[in-house]
């Protein structure tokens, strides 16, 4: 095992009153390369809440962008850049107007953000984004926000992977390091997780996520991992996060083990500091 890795989507307590679902989905899988390395991806979508099926263009999104990555890995050589970030987002984009032409309606019905990244050892590490929501990574210099979540033309909006103009909007970053910790999370927790007057990562809030991942131990990963991911939704769910956003929330959180073996259970997922 190279990665841990654990990720949660959660309805808003605004979608809840209202009896709706979470409009956030999420993609978080390991790959192995033919060089034996394996890659990390971590894949984010927001659907717009002023979007009819912003919740389903999300879920639209995120399969696109899982089969064309495995498209691309079947191929003999990968490389983490701009190309493959356009591909990926390339495959929502079209993937969602598919779906709005089969049922008759706009791809703004299904408006959605997309954010991701992709690590592996040989490769580096990729950081993609269209739209708000947030990348934090430490690739060797302690947490740094990969993307500034973007803004569009007027107040509370931002930019989405259906519109016509996405790859001049789409942002990316790549780094020769290999990221060690990487969090990936929609804007439902930005105000949270982010000091927005400086774009800087709250790190209070991060550490004890990722010390939970590193220091967790157990003779069956899979256990382990359920438990570890249970007590990221009940985080999201409880009166730290709700008190600050009643949004839609997902969190991906994922640390480099490589050779260091599984390790027990913590507490710490539930010692987060929610303070902005």
């Amino acid at each position: 095992m190279t990665w841990r890795v654990i990720a949660r989507s959660e309805a808003g307590t605004s979608h809840i009153k209202r009896s709706l679902p979470c409009d956030d989905d999420c993609l978080f899988a390991q790959y192995r390369l033919p060089c034996g390395d394996e890659l990390l991806a971590v894949v984010v979508a927001d659907g717009a809440g002023s979007a009819e099926h912003g919740g389903e263009g999300a879920q639209v999104a995120i399969a696109a962008v899982a089969a064309a990555l495995q498209s691309r890995l079947g191929e003999s050589e990968i490389m983490l850049d701009a190309g493959l970030a356009e591909i990926l987002v390339t495959a929502a984009h079209d993937g969602i107007a598919s779906k709005a032409t089969s049922h008759n309606l706009r791809p703004r019905d299904f408006a959605c953000t997309l954010l991701g990244v992709l690590a592996a050892p040989t490769l580096g590490t990729m950081a993609f984004q269209i739209g708000d929501g947030g990348i934090v990574l430490d690739v060797g210099s302690g947490l740094e926000l990969a993307v500034v979540p973007m803004v569009g033309e007027y107040a509370n909006m931002t930019h989405f992977v259906t519109q016509d103009n996405f790859r001049e909007v789409l942002a990316v970053r790549t780094f020769d390091p290999l990221a060690t910790k990487i969090a990936a999370f929609t804007d439902g927790l930005q105000r949270i997780a982010l000091d927005l007057a400086t774009d800087v990562p709250h790190e209070p809030f991060f550490r004890p996520f990722f010390k939970a991942l590193e220091d967790a131990r157990s003779e069956n990963e899979e256990v382990l991992l359920d438990q570890l991911s249970l007590a990221l939704g009940r985080f999201l769910q409880g009166p730290l996060v709700n008190e600050r956003t009643d949004d839609d929330k997902t969190l991906a959180i994922a640390v480099w083990l490589g050779d260091v073996d599984p390790a027990t259970a913590s507490d710490e997922l539930g010692n987060s500091d929610a303070r902005a």
